[in-house]
């Protein structure tokens, strides 16, 4: 008998009927966390968090002389037993991905903010993220680096081991670990109701999602792929996955079984929450501040004539009312969608006349974290964000 979380009691009956055996994988995934990364943040639970971040710094740029006192599991992860490249991995596959990745940025980063993202907090994702107030407290930084994470992921040879998409990926491993090492400690999480904080079928349900449903809501918004972009971009968002700790028992093999996936586990998921209405309008309404629109006025216009419209045209009346979006003033969704597709084409051709090239990688950039530091490999330190030191 399969031990089922409570939320997903109605749910659970339903998924069955449509596919059973993915149903019950998803369901057995809300239990598994990370069980290899969750023993090393629990090994590093009593190291000084300045070690702890220079003993990931050392481990993430190979320097195996620093790591010569460090826990013997974060020793094993780096490099006495480092988790092998699986079968499948090619990294000459990704071109076509990362080409079109940078063809298609703005629509990609529209999507992603508008379609994407709100998917997975549609379910119960969204409550890790309330308990611990991460986007609330530091939300445009939060999504800056979710934005910047992309972009390095789809930079030529950024998953390469030796480059900023691949550390970032494991980076985010560590993360996930400890958040759900701190979620378990801290009296407020319900494994009866939501199984694992952080569960492995919640990371893979992310990861079909940042994929095909990314390629789906891009498409929506005037992006083109060949089907072999189609597959490469699948494929580096796979690998992602695989670097991010994801077993390859709920990790997707190509676009139609992420797509699969995420159908199943979104009639299997309970309907949204407060937690899901809150992360949501919560990600709408940072999103002006994420691309560097400061006036009030301006951002509000943006968020209710623009982004919301938008956002409901690509998830569909039904889940935008249950998230609580407000209805569009102006155009159906059907015309929202062409309207906005309109206005790339005009921008494009506005700066074609005038001689002055629309750069993609100055768009993705501009709404990325970066600064001198380089990549971050610190770690929360207490479960509230606000409460928690920087990182």
């Amino acid at each position: 008998m399969i031990k089922l979380p409570s939320a997903y009691t109605e749910g659970y009956a339903k998924a069955r009927l449509v596919d059973p055996a993915t149903a019950d994988n998803y369901i057995e995934h809300t239990w598994i966390g990370d069980p290899v990364m969750d023993e090393v943040v629990e090994d590093l639970a009593s190291v000084p968090r300045e070690e702890i971040t220079r003993l990931i710094r050392a481990g993430m740029e190979k320097r195996e002389d620093l790591l010569r006192d460090a826990p013997r599991s974060l020793r094993a992860f780096f490099f006495d037993s480092p988790p092998p490249d699986p079968p499948w991995l090619d990294h000459d596959a990704f071109t076509p991905g990362v080409r079109a990745f940078h063809q298609n940025a703005v629509a990609i980063f529209a999507a992603f903010v508008t379609g994407v993202l709100i998917d997975g907090f549609s379910t119960l994702i969204a409550k890790s993220f309330v308990q611990t107030g991460r986007v609330f407290d530091q939300g445009v930084r939060r999504l800056r680096q979710n934005n910047r994470h992309m972009v390095e992921l789809f930079f030529p040879g950024g998953l390469q081991r030796e480059c900023d998409g691949w550390m970032l990926s494991v980076r985010i491993r560590f993360i996930h670990a400890q958040v759900r090492r701190l979620l378990n400690r801290s009296g407020e999480w319900d494994a009866d109701a939501w199984g694992t904080p952080v569960s492995a079928a919640h990371l893979g349900l992310a990861i079909a999602c940042f994929s095909a449903r990314t390629l789906k809501h891009s498409v929506s918004l005037g992006a083109s792929y060949t089907s072999e972009e189609r597959e490469s971009f699948c494929a580096v968002w796979r690998y992602a996955g695989h670097l991010m700790g994801i077993p390859e028992t709920i990790l997707f093999r190509d676009e139609k079984d992420a797509l699969h996936l995420h159908r199943v586990a979104s009639i299997l998921e309970p309907p949204p929450t407060q937690d899901s209405i809150l992360m949501a309008n919560a990600l709408i309404n940072s999103a002006p501040a994420v691309a560097g629109i400061k006036g009030e006025h301006e951002r509000r216009e943006l968020v209710q004539d623009r982004i919301y419209p938008i956002s409901r045209a690509l998830l569909g009346d039904k889940r935008a009312d249950e998230l609580h979006f407000p209805r569009s003033r102006r155009l159906r969704s059907v015309g929202i969608l062409i309207q906005y597709r309109l206005d790339q084409m005009h921008q494009k051709f506005v700066a074609r006349i005038r001689r002055r090239r629309q750069s993609n990688v100055d768009t993705v950039l501009g709404v990325s974290f970066y600064d001198d530091a380089g990549v971050p490999f610190d770690l929360p330190d207490h479960v509230y964000s606000e409460q928690s030191s920087k990182w």
